[in-house]
């Protein structure tokens, strides 16, 4: 099996919590926050990265959580919007797995291996990974170093 590297979204590459009132619009069931969300990067540069390390034979996975006590229908449109978000912003990068799935449910669930890697904002994401794990901010450093041009 060969190793997959993840994103989370909300707080890794999409700015969800910039979103004016992205808390309240959240709690009622409204998905412009997903749909607004400004980029955290420059995505032409870190689609180009994601690009080269899958060439070289990585996987590209996204494991996103929906939002906290959503309704299943909301839960629905957020992924929707997920999607949509990822299209936008990611459109030259063909993802192999994306998870859009209930807040909360354990991301390592998702590991093909051991040595997976997970960028997520979250500490407890991190640390309950199995295998590498790295706040965004290493997000660019680590990709160029799994394709050899630095750490």
């Amino acid at each position: 099996m060969m190793r997959t590297i993840w994103w989370d979204m909300d707080g890794t590459i999409a700015n969800l919590y910039a979103v004016e009132d992205w808390l309240p619009k959240l709690r009622a069931e409204d998905t412009t926050p997903y749909e607004e969300a400004e980029v955290l990067w420059n995505m032409s540069q870190l689609a180009r990265l994601m690009n080269q390390v899958q060439q070289l034979g990585y996987r590209l996975g996204i494991i996103s959580w929906t939002s906290k006590g959503g309704s299943e229908s909301y839960n629905d449109a957020v992924a929707e919007a997920k999607l949509s978000w990822l299209k936008l912003h990611l459109h030259s990068v063909n993802f192999d797995e994306i998870h859009i799935v209930s807040y909360g449910i354990p991301k390592q669930l998702f590991m093909e291996t051991d040595d997976d890697i997970l960028f997520d904002d979250e500490l407890k994401n991190r640390e309950d990974w199995e295998g590498e794990a790295f706040e965004p901010e290493m997000m660019i450093k680590v990709l160029k170093a799994l394709i050899g041009k630095e750490w």
